[in-house]
């Protein structure tokens, strides 16, 4: 068997550079915006060209954020429903005993921790946190974006209602971000200094029998060759 296993394609790896990259962007010339006020943001600004450039990229990145959003969920549902992917990243029944099962392992009441496939309840958890807060932040943001056609057809007080909507929800995904997505991807002992899976699209064996050993077991058995004993892949 190889050492290291395919994990992410290209188009995933082109995904998530773009969404980073974005992310950065948006947070870069949205919060300057919204604590305006302060020293650091007057300075971000200056630095950034000004208030009308400032607001002119982060519209520019909330465009391509929601386009990068739609082609995603878009791509996912078709090769979901052509068989061609697995929904891996649906939570189930098990996702809820492995927290469980985890939390025992962590207090000392279990010997035994939980087992993964190919994602465990916490990244689905950050997943789909990702797909609902960029919906929130997509929505909010085309009714900021365009408040006289959006106010012809609803009433007017959407418009502030989804300021502070946009404004707390980038707030909330920038302190999750740095929090627990910083943490797994560079500064969990397993990983730490940096985890380069999402950049290569390779995990090695040994992490796989670690923090995936279920899907490890799935795959070996679909390589191993048909030996009469009825057993598929």
């Amino acid at each position: 068997m190889k050492d290291d296993f395919v994990r992410f394609s290209l188009r995933q790896r082109i995904e998530h550079l773009l969404v980073m990259s974005l992310f950065i962007v948006l947070a870069v010339t949205g919060f300057p915006q919204k604590f305006s006020e302060a020293g650091w943001a007057r300075g971000l600004v200056g630095v950034l060209g000004g208030v009308e450039t400032a607001r002119l990229l982060h519209r520019i990145a909330g465009l391509a954020f929601a386009a990068v959003c739609a082609v995603h969920l878009t791509s996912v549902v078709f090769l979901v429903a052509s068989g061609r992917a697995r929904p891996s990243m649906v939570p189930g029944k098990k996702d809820f005993a492995d927290a469980i099962r985890t939390l025992r392992y962590y207090l000392g009441l279990s010997d035994e921790p939980a087992r993964f496939d190919r994602f465990d309840y916490r990244q689905k958890f950050e997943y789909w946190g990702l797909v609902m807060g960029g919906l929130v932040m997509i929505s909010t943001g085309l009714v900021l974006y365009a408040p006289l056609v959006v106010t012809a057809l609803l009433p007017g007080v959407l418009i502030p209602v989804a300021k502070v909507a946009h404004s707390n929800e980038g707030l909330m995904a920038l302190l999750v971000i740095t929090t627990w997505h910083v943490y797994n991807a560079h500064l969990n002992p397993d990983v730490f200094p940096f985890d380069l899976t999402m950049f290569t699209g390779r995990i090695t064996k040994e992490r796989m029998e670690h923090e995936h050993p279920l899907e490890l077991e799935r795959l070996t058995r679909a390589a191993a060759p048909d030996k009469g004993h009825g057993i598929g892949p």
